[in-house]
């Protein structure tokens, strides 16, 4: 591995940790409750957007990239009827960034080259895409400050029982 390729790899492992480590830290304070919750008439839940951004690293690193096999169900991300524990969405986020580490450090200067296509998306190599679910990550960590905030307010808002 070439000194580039070890930057590169560290550099996207790095961010892809540190996304990860902010999802958490706003999650934290977030009751189950609150994390499914859609705090606004419009919009998602911190929850939903946690299965999108699971959802969203399985389809286009883990089957596009590492050939996982993953199939994906985008609409459910958003509406799954019985969605699992804050904890264990929280949990299949981290195996997804965990699988995207993975297939980073697994990447040679060819591989980041590499033609790239997958559903929805215009990113024409591996490096491309894998530099758009990151920067797709921090977009929704924007959205979950504001769902953390307003859970917050409503949560302080409320009658007392």
């Amino acid at each position: 591995m070439s000194g580039l390729d070890k930057t590169l790899s560290f550099v996207l492992t790095d961010r892809y940790t540190a996304n990860a480590a902010r999802v958490h830290e706003l999650a934290a304070p977030l009751t189950n409750d609150q994390f499914w919750r859609k705090p606004f008439p419009f919009g998602n839940s911190f929850g939903h957007l946690v299965l999108h951004l699971t959802g969203n690293l399985n389809y286009y690193i883990g089957a596009q990239i590492a050939k996982t096999g993953y199939v994906r169900d985008r609409p459910r991300e958003f509406n799954h009827p019985n969605p699992p524990s804050k904890d264990e969405a929280l949990q299949r986020f981290d195996q997804a960034v965990a699988m995207v580490q993975q297939t980073i450090r697994a990447q040679s200067s060819d591989d980041w080259s590499a033609e790239y296509s997958g559903a929805g998306t215009n990113a024409k190599t591996r490096l491309d895409m894998t530099m758009q679910c990151a920067a797709h990550i921090q977009h929704h960590i924007g959205q979950m400050i504001y769902l953390g905030y307003e859970c917050r307010r409503q949560a302080e808002n409320s009658p007392v029982k």
